[in-house]
């Protein structure tokens, strides 16, 4: 269980930022981690950072964590140093006062602090596809920049993160335990997934590169410009590690093409938005087309569609095992969540074909221009 923590200025002090500590403020609409908006004066200026407190009961490793995310950060600014308002542009950690990237309290608690980016803003819902070419182009310029990260490999923090076999088999287990006696009102669902087991191998079958990916690639992990509109910066970087391109891919479409809620209730609102699609596929290959693989590319549509049957799986057995890992607000919350996850799989199913024509013609033409950001 995360301790209380001592009082925020203390903490802030802890790290090497100049001037006068004047206030925190909580910002963000993570679940995960606690964030402040620390303002600081010097010479009569307000200074503003983020404050983050890791929540290690997600994120048992801390250590591990804050290792990736030092070596990103410290990659990322060498590639982007010659562009203009280059800190803008990647997170930038500040140290404590003894020169280490994290703090840890007297409770326990593993504090950071990045500098805080200004004259941006992230967004939780995907309102246009302009939005989305613009997030996909950051996620697959991120991946692009991290390419070349020196050895040696970065940390797995979460271990078996898209492991789709493993979680089939999780579902299997749930299926033949049946400890919560749920079986019988999920029977559709499990017929669905079982029909769909094949699948779940496809992506680690394929023999793809290993890449350092960011394995969170919802619109609200990018910051867009306020002026512009433009995606200037990758944030929430506490699940990069080893994994497969195609999978960041997937997880855009699985959280950037359906209009509807993760618990939708009316299915009928959930489906997968081709011009949303058609933005992400576009904005991805236009900065990650270069370093791709024939291979990967080729994987695209299969991870859009394997994604959201992965995280289908993941609320169907949590579901059947009693609800033991997702908070959930009502009894068939969990169900709730895996039907909105497998009508979004049988909506791309009716539109795979299209999908792959749409792959294949970019590949050859290559993406069209950026779409406009306004």
């Amino acid at each position: 269980m995360i301790q209380p923590a001592p009082s925020l200025s203390v903490i802030a002090r802890a790290f090497e930022i100049p001037g006068e500590f004047l206030s925190a403020e909580p910002t963000g609409s993570g679940h995960i981690n606690d964030s402040y908006r620390v303002t600081f004066q010097l010479d009569a200026q307000p200074a503003h950072y983020l404050l983050q407190r890791i929540n290690h009961r997600i994120f048992t490793d801390p250590a591990a964590l804050m290792r990736n995310i030092q070596r990103v950060t410290v990659h990322l600014a060498q590639k982007l140093a010659a562009e203009p308002e280059s800190q803008r542009r990647t997170l930038t950690l500040i140290p404590t006062r003894d020169a280490r990237a994290w703090h840890t309290d007297l409770h326990g608690n593993h504090w950071r602090v990045y500098r805080f980016i200004e004259r941006a803003r992230s967004f939780d819902i995907v309102q246009t596809p302009a939005q989305a070419y613009q997030a996909a182009h950051a996620f697959g310029r991120f991946q692009c920049l991290l390419a070349d990260l020196p050895a040696p490999r970065l940390d797995e923090i979460i271990p078996g993160f898209h492991h789709t076999p493993q979680r089939f088999a999780a579902f299997q287990y749930a299926i033949a335990a049946d400890i919560a006696n749920r079986a019988r009102l999920a029977r559709p669902e499990i017929d669905f997934a079982l029909a769909r087991g094949a699948i779940a191998g496809m992506l680690l079958d394929a023999h793809l590169p290993e890449r350092v990916t960011h394995n969170d690639t919802k619109l609200n992990n990018v910051l867009l410009d306020d002026p512009t509109g433009e995606a200037i910066c990758v944030i929430d970087l506490d699940t990069v590690m080893p994994g497969l391109a195609p999978f960041d891919f997937g997880d855009m479409v699985r959280t950037a093409t359906s209009p509807a809620a993760e618990d939708e209730l009316d299915l009928a609102k959930v489906t997968m938005q081709w011009p949303m699609f058609d933005a992400l596929l576009r904005g991805y290959l236009a900065s990650a087309g270069g370093f791709l693989t024939p291979a990967e590319r080729g994987h695209l549509v299969a991870a859009a569609r394997l994604i959201p049957f992965e995280n289908g799986l993941r609320f169907l057995t949590d579901y059947l095992a009693g609800d033991t890992y997702y908070k959930v607000h009502r009894p068939a919350h969990n169900l709730d969540r895996c039907r909105t996850q497998f009508k979004l799989v049988a909506s791309i199913e009716q539109q795979e074909d299209a999908m792959h024509r749409l792959v294949e013609s970019l590949n050859h033409t290559g993406p069209s221009a950026p779409s406009p950001v306004s």
